[in-house]
Parts: C-alpha cells; structure tokens; sequence
C-alpha cells in the first residue's frame, strides 16, 4: 500500500490539531488502566506534537456505550494514565462537541495538550452522522489519525473529520502501513502464516486471503475443528456445524489448487471429566462429549517443523485455550521456536499480543500490531476508510 502523508511535515505549530487515537484500553474491577500498551504506543506522535508546538486535542472511544454517557466507560482513568506517562497534567474535556469543548481548545497555548469524553458517548460517531463530524471539525484546524485500531471503521472521527480538515497519519499509522505492507506488497519468501481462534466464519475471509499468496497455511484452535471434520475426522466436543463443514471442505480444496500447504493438528489435548489432569488424544480419537482444548505434542511438533525456515511469518490467535496454564503449551512452544535469526515475524489481531506477552514470548515478532481487525482487514488487502481518506504521500 502507498505511504500516506506524514505528521512530520504537518505546518502544526501554533495550530489547533485534533489527533484520533486508540485508547480503548482494558480497565481493571478499581476502574484502573490494565494494559497501556496503547497509550504508550500513541507516545511519540503526541510528544512531536508538543515539541513542533501544537496545540493538540485528543479524542478516542473506549468500550461500547451505544450512543450514550455511561460513567463506566468515561475516558478519566485514561487521562490520568496518560497525564503520569507524559509527566505532566492532560485537562480533560467532560464533553466531546459543544460550547465547553470549544471554549477549552480555544484556551490552548503551543504545546498544550487535552483530552475529550468518550467519542462514542455521543449516537453520531459510530453514524457518522455529518452534523457531529461538522462540530468535532470546528475544534481543529488540522487533523491527525493515530488510531490504527479503528480505521476498518467509518465513523465519523476517522472519515468525517479528515473529509473536513486538511489530514495526516500519525507516526503510528504510518508505522503500521509501513509493517504491515510487508505482508502483502513484498514478503520474502518462504512465507508461513499460522492462524488459531475460534470463529470459522470470521476468519474465513482472512484464510482465503491468503491462498497463493502464502507458502504454508498452519490452523490451530477451535478454528481447526470444521477444516479436520471435512477430512474426516471429529475433534471432540460439539460436531461442527455441517455449513461450516463444507465450506471449510471447499476452502481445503482450493487451497490445493492455489498451491497452498495447509497444516492441521495430529492430536489434540483434553481434560476430560473425572481424570486428574489433561489427556493427549489423536484426533478422531477424543471421547464423546470431551472438548479440546489445545493441539497435542505432535502436533506442536510438526507445526514447528513447517514454520523452520520460513522468512515470513504472520499469527493471529492462540492455538488453544492460552489463557489456561494447563491448555499453553501449544501456542507457547510454537511461538517460542519462532525465536530464529533472520526473518520477518508479525503478531496482529485482537488479542494476541496481550497473548504473546502473558506466554513470554513477545520479543520474537518483529512487528506487534495495534489494530485488531484493522491489521486482519489490512493483511487481506481490504480498502480501509479511515486510511483511504488520508492523502497519499
């Protein structure tokens, strides 16, 4: 994809500049930031910003409120955490549009940075509804997108405001089009991809995407299950439905076709009830009723034995349960032998960096995307509104 313009050129100084940014963070049960990674990734445009003597407005979503001011999902904890990250106090804006909004950016000296409520407390942001696109413009003379995590979406932050205002992406967004490029414009080759999760007909297009364009294909987790029950073999637990069946059988037939090597689980791992522990099963040889809940030995086996050499590697999802100590194992060890000089190695989508940091072995990837389905929808080569609105460099 071509390079978008940059933030580094932006005539910002002295200027009013509303910056979209992805600070949908979890928070803790005290109402706390969990995991900032987020917010720190959102750093260094924010620190530019300052220094080139913006006066920088910050305006983000967190959870899903539906159009309405919940306390819940208020922006506050985020701020603070950003005000200590910065060392310095961030004002906060207890609307997003109107007369105090308008009244607190125009207060704002060079270099000054605030932040706004919930983008998502008001109907007309997930509607991108001009009349809101309109207002949140009037607060800024530039706009920047940051937010990786939230341009597959045409809302009225990431496409209605830069359809107003002279726009930019971010030192982030350009990190992650820079990235994640790799994958669809240039990888070098062999070029192995190893997807695991659950839902067959979410990542159905994702897979497909990848058909003639990757080497080796590896699926693990539940999202194995109706790919093994089209050849065959039941994985335990509740059957597949027979739709998913075929369409995984038709998915496998044209991989063949496309050239594309796809690698499922040998055996599988299962507690099963009554027993001390887990049990390593063959697939097609798990009890009746009994779930899996990770690939096996062999299979972790063979998955790393098809991923040796490979130049390019991209992963989405765990290959089991990982958040199980008893059900890591699979997607641990994996991910573990990536950790291989040489190559190009990506994590992206939902949460399988906080999955790759929890299991320890984050530091093979050489790229971690922020984005959820924005980087699936990126890596597919899906146009994307939040980025097509940006100007090309």
């Amino acid at each position: 994809m071509r390079a978008k313009r940059g933030v580094g050129g932006a005539p910002v100084k002295g200027r009013r500049v509303l910056v979209r940014v992805d600070f949908n963070v979890p928070l803790d049960p005290q109402g706390q930031v969990a995991d900032d990674r987020r917010i720190v990734e959102a750093l260094p445009t924010i620190h530019h910003l300052i220094t080139a003597g913006a006066r920088t407005i910050l305006m983000s979503h967190l959870g899903r409120p539906d159009g309405r001011k919940d306390p819940k999902y208020s922006l506050r904890p985020v701020v603070r955490r950003l005000s200590s990250l910065l060392g310095r106090p961030v004002p906060f804006v207890e609307e997003i549009v109107g007369m105090q909004a308008l009244e607190h950016t125009a207060r704002l000296g060079n270099g000054d940075v605030l932040m706004l409520e919930n983008l998502r407390f008001h109907p007309g942001e997930e509607a991108n509804d001009p009349a809101f696109a309109a207002q949140l413009a009037r607060l800024g003379e530039l706009f920047v997108e940051d937010a990786f995590g939230t341009v597959h979406r045409a809302h009225a932050s990431t496409v209605g405001v830069p359809e107003r205002l002279p726009a930019f992406a971010g030192l982030l967004v350009e990190k992650e089009v820079r990235e994640l490029s790799r994958l669809v414009d240039r990888p070098d080759r062999p070029y192995a991809v190893l997807v695991g999760g659950a839902k067959v007909d979410d990542k159905l297009p994702l897979l497909e995407s990848f058909l003639g364009r990757a080497d080796t294909l590896l699926i693990g987790g539940a999202l194995s299950f109706p790919f093994l029950a089209a050849r065959g073999t039941a994985p335990g637990g509740a059957p597949p439905a027979p739709a998913l069946v075929e369409l995984a059988g038709q998915f496998l037939a044209k991989a063949e076709t496309a050239g594309t090597h796809v690698v499922l689980p040998s055996d599988l791992v299962a507690a099963p009830p009554g027993a001390d522990g887990t049990a390593v099963f063959p697939v097609g040889g798990i009890p009746p009723g009994v779930a899996a809940e990770d690939i096996g030995p062999a299979s972790r086996a063979a998955f790393i034995a098809a991923l040796h050499g490979a130049r390019t590697v991209f992963w989405n999802g765990p290959l089991g349960r990982a958040e199980d100590p008893r059900f890591a194992a699979g997607t641990r060890d994996v991910l573990a032998s990536l950790a291989t000089p040489g190559g190009y190695r990506v994590a992206a989508g939902g949460d399988s960096a906080r999955i790759a940091r929890d299991l320890g072995v984050e530091g093979v990837f050489q790229f971690v995307s922020t984005g959820g389905g924005a980087s699936l929808e990126f890596v597919q080569g899906v146009e994307l509104p939040g980025l097509a609105v940006l100007p090309d460099a």
